[in-house]
């Protein structure tokens, strides 16, 4: 690739929009990728579940595209920190996973990211690696060096922190050593670049300022912008409702979509298709947002499934959906007589949690043969709830056998 050629790339991802803050600064940065030497990126991930979501992969794009370029990519999976868990004002602490079960989350995240991010190239894939190698091979004098790097203040000014000061909630001592290791994670590493969310900047630069003591070396942290509503605000997250995780089928991952608010087509576009920002202008410029959501669900289904199983997905939910007709295919669970409808909408795949399933019903989001279920404590008898269908929301069906 020529210097032209080179420049015109690198400034369709810088301006697509979905990178959002340069340290030190973006010119900087365009400098040091138009000068041909090849950068070593890294994002991290804790694999504390089985699926990523559509946030994820908007930063895996980011770092593909890098990859094309010629740069060398880091995937790397924090095993270690994931059993402290990033500060949250969360009170209940995260449970310790083994290494079989971290294990098990990545082969599944490796699946489900295969259309995004290429591990096999031969001349110059992406690279898995494991913060355990290292992390777990420090001792006590170690994270004592380390931490001589940072004064309380400096951790104190975390935006979580000072919330959880000013409401007077405790601050444990083993948080402060999660953007302690996050910062090392590039020192053991030697990378040039982190690639993070605008909530992970703290972290980043802790890293940075590790790389400059040890290394005397500079970092570049580049962030993306979390996917949020436009007219709400609100984060694409499990929490809220709004998360669209990867492990969805093609109908589901279709339908997931289609259900999300008319703020996220634009963001979702920008930051999980690979449509042109002129055509994404076009496409929010059309009287009715559900036919740029159309294009939005074929788009992302296509990414993850391929372009038959998303005109499938498209087909079943405007027959579905928009023509009030029930699927023809409806998958026949058996149920276990006196079974709880949580338990079964959970075990089905239809909740991620029987909190969010317990969600759904007081939300009027549960029916059985077409009649709102608004009983948490209901109990399927097989003679009562045979051959019923039952609907979760606006997409998910299943007959009770």
């Amino acid at each position: 690739m020529n210097k032209e050629d080179l420049e015109i790339k690198i400034d369709e991802i810088l301006e697509r929009g979905i990178l959002t803050e340069f340290l030190p600064t973006k010119e900087e940065f365009k400098k040091e990728l138009l000068s041909g030497r090849k950068m070593r990126f890294y994002m991290g991930a804790d694999p504390t579940a089985k699926a990523l979501h559509l946030g994820h992969a908007q930063n895996l794009m980011v770092l593909e595209d890098f990859r094309q370029l010629g740069h060398e990519i880091i995937f790397l999976i924090g095993d270690f920190t994931g059993m402290i868990g990033d500060p949250t004002d969360k009170s209940s602490a995260r449970v310790k996973q083994t290494r079989e079960e971290v294990e098990a989350n990545f082969s599944a995240w490796k699946d489900q990211v295969k259309n995004i991010l290429n591990f096999e190239d031969k001349e110059n894939p992406v690279q898995i690696k494991y913060n355990s190698e290292w992390l777990g091979k420090l001792n006590f004098g170690d994270v004592l060096e380390l931490a001589s790097n940072f004064t309380v203040q400096q951790m104190l000014e975390r935006d979580m922190f000072e919330k959880r000061m000013k409401e007077e909630k405790p601050i444990y001592i083993h948080e402060f050593m999660y953007p302690l290791m996050q910062g090392y994670d590039s020192v053991a590493m030697d990378v040039d670049v982190e690639l993070c969310g605008t909530d992970q900047i703290f972290n980043a630069l802790a890293g940075r300022t590790l790389m400059q003591k040890i290394k005397n070396k500079n970092k570049f942290v580049i962030a993306t912008k979390l996917i949020a509503d436009e007219k709400t605000g609100m984060l694409m997250s499990k929490s809220n409702g709004t998360g669209v995780f990867l492990d969805l089928d093609a109908r589901n991952l279709y339908g997931a979509i289609m259900s999300q608010p008319d703020g996220m087509i634009r963001p979702l576009l920008v930051g999980c298709t690979r449509i042109s920002l002129s055509e994404i202008n076009d496409l929010m410029n059309l009287e009715n947002p559900r036919d740029a959501k159309v294009r939005l669900a074929y788009e992302i289904v296509k990414i993850y499934h391929g372009e038959e199983a998303a005109q499938e997905a498209q087909e079943f939910f405007v027959n579905t959906f928009s023509k009030k007709e029930l699927p023809t295919d409806i998958a026949e669970i058996e149920i276990n007589d006196g079974e709880n409808i949580l338990d079964f909408i959970l075990k089905i795949g239809f909740a991620n949690s029987k909190g969010d399933a317990r969600r759904k019903i007081e939300q009027g989001g549960v029916s059985i043969d077409g009649e709102k279920i608004s009983d948490i404590d209901l109990k399927l008898e097989k003679e009562k709830f045979k051959d019923k269908i039952l609907k979760v929301g606006k997409k998910n069906f299943a007959k009770m056998k």
